[in-house]
């Protein structure tokens, strides 16, 4: 490999080539042959020569091959697609045939097509599964990793080594050192630069595997007498499938107590074993066993870890021996005592376990025949029995020594003293005959069982024969000892009343008989009753309230039942379940008896669940018990205030007062307490509208007028009291309902002081002028008529008055008397409910061919009228309305005062339309004859667009 290429290469790929042998050249005995570019690339590459050689010596050290070559790279497991391994044309040193280019390398063996030669071409010989982990480049020869990741262990570990050249590709791997190598045959072509190369890929170990142990807990046992310093191997070491430094490194111990430490020992194979050290004194009778965690490392960096428990028990030696509390015990036996009576028991006790513990009792060598016969020693137990009679002739005391054996150890010794006590009578004997079941002195009754139950016959007899015995029953209960007749000395044991294992499970009693000299004799009576399932499991409540926040989460805890049984045993445990009335998202445990909810709960869906729980026993029978669950879903803030409408219209008259109710604005909110309180408030024009909070009263602080705005519209906005506020808005529309406020606005003449010149020759029906007026209100308060009331002239009713368009007209002809002033007074009034508004105006007429003294009739218009008012109304085909208002409710006055407006606003339109036609009329008329529409004074535009409002003084 040159050294350019070699720097430029990864670090994690490295290439070792050899030169092209010759027919006779062998590998094993030329190892000059190795290129070396540099002392460093030398010096670098002795590590993957001696690879080479260790696994290419064995086999090509047999056989000789004509141009053929073997290429060496390693690289490191687990790297992805597309990593360069080595180019076989420049490691090959590949030279062209064309002359002046011998001893330089092929760098682009591509170009030699374009340079006269035939171009180069790589191929594996066949496949295989090395073929499956690199990639072979055809022209350039360039070998790269695949996208099937190299996986070192998978490839050696499992697959076993020692494979020689398999195919154009395999694997080979030495199980006695840590290589594993790629195998790859590769043809190189066309016939001028043949080559038949072997390449090898070692694959290098990266630190990819923790130490695991075989088994997760490992048991080491030490003998406790083990001196210090002593060294036991632990089984199941650890296994790394990574190798090298990436391999088990070491051991150690997470708690060594105190007493141990950890050792690592290697064989020649490499492998490592950990060793357990003594390093205190140990006892197992101070502590039998210690527990730790052991832990392995590798050398990776950074180093993996894997642990086990380490359990290390301390086995038992025989360094202890029976021990006696006592060195001596005293007692005492009668000499009318029957054979077997136990008379003693002796034990000691030794520290030790197993077969170094096991002690037997045995009499001292001391101790008399004649007592070894009178006393017997159960060597396991160390009972000691009366064995024989006690004649008269017997010694009164007794010295037992005996001795506890253990193995290899001195016998412990204790005496007993028995002292024996001679009576010339005997005690009464008292002989139990079971009727209800027994067991070792225990009788064994039903609880409530009948009353009356027989328990037991028991037979008095005197030994002597020759006393009258009797017998009494001691101790408490409900127990009756009686004679059962007709036999003598025969009594009955029996229950008086029912018992209850609850009450009391067990009696002791005592069946007592004496004879006439005094001497007792005593029989105890143990009474074990059985349970029975009489008791049904009882809840601590029976009404168990719970509180839950609505909108909880899925599985939500609510509470953990709790029932208790009076029964024993299997009896006494207790089950939960859910009662029939329970709904189906409720769950509880029938173990623990937790009670939970699966479902999230809605308090505006459900405030409140009422249902049974039932808690039954495992009798049999089973009994059960039921209480009531009464659960209460707490609210949260979580619904916004709602309006019950969309939107809210009012309609409302104007000059209404100020702060009077105007509407209600109805708003509800499905919380409950503080979240479910509303506020309101006005969020625009607040300066003018204000809303009673608690009874949502929408007042105006200020009365209304029409003329000013007709409308307003108001947003609402609607907080609760949660935390955090919810909040909602709404829409409100307040409509002015007209009133009639507003007289008619006489807008021409524009002064009672202008007048107009009327020639004589006017034609009967000819319009001579016109009243024109508005009114600032609406519908029949906006409808103007017109009335002439006051006339004064030389024959003033010469002239009339439209009373819907205000327009005067000449009636008849003029005649030469006619010639004058002709003052016309004319109401304009409007049919406002309830009562009409009118102004009035002065027409002036001057009838004259010219004006040929103006300052003249301006004298005659200064001067007073006397005119003398007509009360005649005008008469305009309008139904009056308010009649039927009178009759009508609020809500359809208002409906149809709003179509009134309507229609009075396309009237006035309609009106508007038609006097500007009108007006263009006259003002056409004007252009044709100007001597009959002239004014006197001034130049007015009859047909003006806008027209100014001028005062006009009411006559």
């Amino acid at each position: 490999m040159r050294g350019g290429r070699g720097n430029a290469r990864s670090s994690l790929v490295q290439a070792v080539s050899l030169r092209p042998a010759t027919a006779t050249w062998h590998p094993c005995l030329d190892m000059g042959h190795l290129h070396r570019p540099s002392s460093r690339t030398s010096h670098r590459n002795l590590p993957h020569v001696f690879l080479l050689f260790l696994f290419v010596g064995p086999f090509n050290c047999l056989a000789s091959y004509s141009r053929a070559t073997e290429l060496l790279y390693s690289l490191n497991e687990g790297l992805p697609a597309g990593v360069l391994i080595g180019s076989l044309a420049e490691d090959l040193r590949l030279l062209p045939r064309a002359s002046g280019r011998q001893g330089q390398q092929l760098l682009h063996p591509e170009r030699t097509a374009s340079e006269g030669n035939p171009p180069l071409s790589f191929s594996l010989a066949s496949g295989g599964l090395s073929g499956q982990y690199v990639t072979l480049n055809n022209r350039s020869g360039e070998l790269h990793t695949s996208a099937l990741e190299i996986d070192r262990e998978a490839l050696c570990l499992d697959g076993g080594g020692g494979a020689a050249w398999g195919g154009s590709a395999s694997i080979a791997s030495s199980p006695s050192s840590d290589s594993c190598v790629l195998l790859l045959d590769v043809l190189v072509l066309p016939q001028e630069y043949f080559r038949f190369v072997k390449v090898k890929i070692a694959i290098r170990d990266i630190n990819d595997n923790a130490p695991q142990f075989p088994i997760s807990e490992i048991s080491v046992w030490v003998p406790e007498n083990s001196p210090v310093n002593t060294r036991l191997a632990i089984e199941h070491p650890a296994v790394d499938p990574d190798v090298g430094i990436n391999g088990v490194q070491t051991y150690r111990l997470l708690d060594y107590h105190g007493m141990f430490t950890l050792d690592v020992e290697e064989n020649e194979n490499g492998e490592r074993t950990p060793y357990l050290i003594v390093m205190g004194a140990l006892d197992r009778e101070t502590q039998d066993q210690y527990v730790s965690i052991i832990i392995a490392e590798d050398g990776g960096s950074p180093p993996l870890l894997g642990s086990a428990t380490l359990t290390i028990g301390i086995s038992d030696i025989n360094d202890n021996c029976p021990l006696f509390i006592d060195s001596q015990i005293n007692v005492t036996v009668y000499g009318n005592a029957t054979v077997g009576t136990p008379v003693a028991t002796v034990q000691a006790v030794d520290r030790d376990l197993g077969t170094n513990a096991q002690i037997t009792y045995t009499y001292s060598q001391k101790v008399p025949q004649e007592s070894k016969d009178l006393f017997h020693l159960d060597e396991v137990t160390g009972v000691v029995k009366l064995s024989s009679k006690i004649g008269e002739n017997v010694l009164q005391t007794h010295k037992l020594t005996i001795l506890a054996n253990g193995p290899g150890c001195i016998p412990a010794v204790i005496t007993a003293l028995v002292s024996i006590i001679k009576v010339l009578l005997r005690p009464p004997e008292i002989v139990p005959r079971y009727i209800a079941n027994e067991a070792d002195g225990v009788v064994y009754l039903k609880e409530l069982e009948p009353v009356n139950t027989p328990i037991a016959f028991f037979t008095i007899r005197d030994p002597e024969g020759k006393y009258k015995t009797n017998c009494y029953l001691d101790g408490e209960g409900p127990f009756r000892l009686a004679p059962y007749k007709p036999y003598s000395n025969e009594y009955l044991l029996e229950t008086t009343k029912p018992m209850d294992y609850e009450l009391q499970p067990f009696y002791e009693i005592a069946v007592v008989a004496w004879n006439s000299e005094g001497f007792h004799a005593k029989r105890i009576i143990k009474v074990q009753l059985l349970d029975d399932n009489d008791n049904a499991p009882v809840f601590l409540q029976p009404l168990i309230e719970l509180t839950i926040e609505e909108n909880n989460a899925p599985n939500a805890f609510l509470t953990k039942l709790y029932a208790t049984d009076a029964d024993s045993g299997e009896m006494g445990r207790v089950s939960y379940f859910l009662g029939p009335d329970a709904p189906s998202y409720f769950s509880l445990d029938s173990v623990t008896g937790i009670l939970t909810v699966s479902t999230q709960l809605d308090r505006e869906e459900k405030e409140k669940y009422r249902y049974t729980v039932r808690a039954v026993d495992c009798g049999k029978p089973p009994r059960e018990s039921v209480a009531t669950v009464a659960l209460t879903v707490l609210d949260k803030n979580d619904n916004s205030p709602r309006f019950i409408n969309k939107d809210f219209s009012f309609f409302v008259p104007e000059n209404f007062p100020g702060y009077g109710e105007i509407g209600v604005i109805s708003v509800t909110d499905a919380d409950a307490g503080r979240n479910g309180w509303v506020a309101l408030s006005v969020m625009n024009q607040s300066d003018i509208f204000v809303i009673d909070t608690g009874k949502g009263m929408l007042r105006a602080k200020v009365s209304l007028d029409r003329e000013q705005q007709s409308s307003y519209t108001l947003w609402v906005e609607a907080v609760d009291g949660g935390e955090p506020a919810l909040s909602s808005t709404t829409k409100i529309t307040i409509l002015l309902l007209d009133i009639n406020d507003n007289p008619p606005l006489v807008l021409f003449p524009q002064s009672n002081m202008s007048y107009l010149l009327v020639l004589p020759s006017t034609l009967p029906g000819s319009p001579v002028t016109e009243v024109y007026a508005v009114d600032k209100d609406t519908g029949m308060n906006a409808v103007i008529a017109y009335s002439i009331i006051g006339r004064r002239g030389p024959r003033p009713e010469s002239f009339r008055i439209d009373p819907k368009t205000g327009n005067i007209t000449l009636e008849e002809a003029l005649l030469q008397t006619d010639y004058g002033l002709h003052r016309l007074l004319v109401k304009v009034s409007d049919h406002g409910y309830p009562e009409p508004l009118h102004s009035t105006v002065m027409v002036n007429l001057f009838v004259n061919d010219t004006v040929s003294n103006e300052s003249y009739i301006e004298s005659l218009l200064r001067k007073e009228p006397e005119i003398n008012i007509e009360e005649k109304e005008p008469q305009i085909s309008i139904e009056p309305t308010h009649r039927k208002v009178e009759s009508m409710s609020c809500m359809p006055t208002l409906v149809a005062l709003s179509v009134i407006s309507l229609g009075s606003i396309t009237l006035v339109t309609g009106m508007g339309i038609y006097i500007c036609l009108r007006k263009g009329k006259k003002h056409h008329r004007e252009d044709d004859n100007l001597e009959v529409q002239i004014p006197l004074k001034g130049k007015i535009d009859l047909c003006m667009r806008e027209r100014k409002p001028v005062d006009i003084s009411n006559i």
